[in-house]
Parts: C-alpha cells; sequence; structure tokens
C-alpha cells in the first residue's frame, strides 16, 4: 500500500487512488482561502488543488498540463493537480500559498 506524507501525517491508500480524495479523507486542508468554498470539486479545470509532488504518481493528463500551463500557474513550477493524480507508490505532498496554490510561501510540506 503507498504512503502518502503531509502536513506531518503519513497514511496508507490503495494503488491508483486520487491524491485529491486521500488528503481531504485524512484531514489534510488542501484548498487556501476562498478555494475551499469555491473550486472545481475534482474534475480538473480550476486549478486550486496544485501541490508540490514528490514520490510515484501518474502521468500527467492533457487536461491537467492544458490548466497548469494557464495563469496564474507556471509549467516551470512543476506543480500537480491533486485532483487528477494517482498515487502509484510513496509520495510526499507540498502546499504553497496564493488561492491556486501557485506562489512561492509554504503553506505545509510533508513534515508539517
Amino acid at each position: 500500500m503507498p504512503k502518502v506524507t503531509a502536513q506531518g501525517k503519513t497514511f496508507e491508500c490503495a494503488p491508483g487512488a486520487n491524491l485529491r480524495k486521500v488528503l481531504l479523507e485524512n484531514g489534510i486542508p488542501l484548498y487556501n482561502g476562498q478555494a475551499a468554498m469555491i473550486n472545481c470539486r475534482g474534475i480538473g479545470t480550476c486549478g486550486t488543488c496544485a501541490v508540490k509532488v514528490e514520490g510515484e504518481v501518474s502521468e500527467i493528463s492533457w487536461r491537467e498540463k492544458t490548466r497548469l500551463g494557464l495563469p496564474p500557474h507556471s509549467p516551470s513550477k512543476n506543480l500537480r493537480l491533486a485532483c487528477q493524480t494517482k498515487v502509484l507508490g510513496d509520495v510526499q505532498v507540498t502546499k504553497f500559498d496564493g488561492m491556486w496554490g501557485q506562489a512561492d510561501k509554504t503553506v505545509w510540506t510533508p513534515q508539517a
């Protein structure tokens, strides 16, 4: 079973589990500010669930690549949309500030 580490917590999930669902089910605050109320609920169109993921995950889809290529995101940041990412092995997740999680200040890291 893959292990996900985020905000100082480590939990297991099924291989191929959706990262957004895994984080939310384990009490990890995935959205910044008003994005908690105003988000696409996992269809990959808003971009507010952007996170840095280290570890074994699915390849980036065309939908995710397209959304992360539009402002305020930048492809150079190497972020992933949690709602479009499948956990394939152990992963560590980091969240940044900004409405879309695209800014430079860290909100939380895998450790805390």
